[in-house]
């Protein structure tokens, strides 16, 4: 009789160890690897040979669709995060922080499609049916189709939601609490989640249901368990927010039908979340026009122009080593720019604490962002505000050079739209609006920036001895 094997598989990263170790080789995390049976679950080896395959049908592009391709919640902010709403026979994963509104979405997005005639199935594998109800009736959903269960085991929930009329939209809730009869590990492990997933995934592109899956984040932001469950469904989005914010934003970074880098932005109120149609609006809405080190920043997220207010504070400090605090931007690119400042500018920051801060919780992740953070950075130096009726983006290299950024149209009629009249932008800007009134300032390099700015100021650093022009 042959010898049972067995393997060592670590439950943060999914990597495959011949023995157990304290320390995981792939993710550096202690205490994660767990014994496990390569036989049983999905990537276990064969009990026997293989039998001959069989062969399926090819067809071509040109054929045309039986159903309706989408879709729609009628929630306009998930709609546009999806790219047009859900894909029939497509899989899509939800993840965020414990509280953020996960749930509060899902079941407000499950009572809109019930409400227009679609058969909609909310598994919860956390909560017992009567703490789902209590939800639905705090958030108006409760006089809604929506049919419910509370189950985990991934066979059971597959022979429910297989009888009778085939559901439009099937919400599992979530899939670290799913386990299958032939995965032998615990709840929540890599085998189950990843066997789970493959037989939910399974079953929406058999049947042309679509499927929603909610999964956990670890202490990265991460969404728990195997890295190849991102790899097997056709969209990926992250419900971001701070809880000591009132909104959420509803991140797009993997959509096989739509563009990525998308996000719906909501406000959370006591009947639960709510459009926001104006995200620039509700950034800029307790702006401070005359505080020195405050600029608004025109950016892009995906389709969609964002503007929001960056902030920066520049103290003189007594420490040897000075602060640099960042919150909503990447640190790194802080103290590229810094460099920049002090090498090309003659800005010198080497004896002030640097505190930079993007307005309500907003996180950025554009490079275009640089003008507008090293503008609010000399601002807060030079003691001096920038023009309250103007927009900065652009990149800022290394050379101090300013380098264009795309979509500047858009960009600028957004600005325009909400009574921006000028905007600090690169010089070799493309795709300028046409017909347009606002005053548009073209920049040059860093030390043009930085000369305008001080030049208002009148003298740069105003009582900092250190702080200055050597141009």
């Amino acid at each position: 009789m042959a010898k049972t094997k067995t393997q060592f598989v670590c439950q943060n990263c999914g990597t495959v160890h011949s023995r157990w170790a304290g320390k995981c080789d792939g993710c550096g995390e202690w205490n994660t690897i767990v014994e496990e049976d390569p036989m049983g679950g999905i990537g276990g080896g064969p009990g026997k040979a293989p039998k001959k395959g069989r062969a399926v049908a090819l067809t071509t592009l040109s054929g045309e669709t039986e159903q309706a391709p989408r879709i729609f919640t009628g929630i306009s902010e998930l709609d546009r995060a999806t790219g047009g709403g859900f894909v029939r026979g497509s899989a899509v994963l939800i993840g965020g922080d414990p509280g953020i509104g996960k749930s509060t979405l899902l079941m407000q997005a499950a009572a809109a499609l019930s409400r227009r005639g679609h058969r909609i199935i909310y598994v919860s594998g956390e909560e017992a049916v009567a703490q789902v109800r209590l939800r639905a009736q705090r958030l108006g959903a409760a006089d809604s189709d929506v049919l419910l269960a509370a189950e985990t085991n991934v066979e059971d929930i597959l022979a429910t939601i297989s009888e009778g009329k085939r559901p439009d939209l099937v919400i599992i809730d979530s899939i670290q609490t799913l386990w299958s009869d032939t995965a032998d590990s615990a709840p929540g492990t890599v085998t189950q989640v990843r066997t789970g997933v493959q037989a939910m995934i399974r079953f929406a592109k058999q049947t042309g249901s679509a499927m929603v899956l909610v999964g956990h984040v670890t202490k990265e932001g991460q969404i728990a368990g195997p890295r190849v469950v991102e790899h097997m469904v056709d969209a990926v989005l992250y419900f971001e927010g701070d809880r000591g914010h009132h909104y959420r934003i509803l991140r797009t970074v993997k959509n096989r039908f739509g563009p990525t880098d998308e996000i719906g932005v909501f406000e959370m109120s006591d009947n639960g979340l709510r459009d926001v149609t104006n995200p620039s609006e509700l950034f800029l809405g307790e702006r401070n026009a005359k505080s020195p080190g405050a600029a608004v920043f025109a950016g892009m997220e995906g389709t969609r122009p964002v503007l929001v207010e960056v902030q920066a504070l520049v103290a003189a400090t007594s420490l040897g080593t000075p602060r640099r605090a960042v919150v909503g931007w990447d640190s790194s690119r802080l103290a590229m720019i810094l460099a920049v400042l002090e090498a090309h500018c003659g800005v010198r920051l080497g004896q002030h604490d640097v505190y930079l801060n993007v307005a309500g919780g907003y996180r950025i992740s554009e490079p275009a962002a640089d003008m507008a953070i090293a503008s609010a950075l000399v601002s807060s130096l030079a003691g001096t505000a920038l023009p309250p009726d103007c927009v900065f983006f652009g990149e800022i290299s290394l050379s101090g050079a300013v380098r264009p950024v795309s979509q500047t149209s858009q960009r600028l009629k957004e600005a325009e739209k909400l009574g921006f009249a000028g905007a600090m932008l690169p010089a070799t800007s493309a795709e300028l609006p046409k017909n347009s009134s606002a005053r548009w300032t073209m920049i040059e390099d860093l030390p043009d920036l930085v000369a305008r700015i001080a030049g208002s100021a009148k003298k740069l650093g105003k009582g900092h001895e250190n702080a200055g022009e050597d141009d």
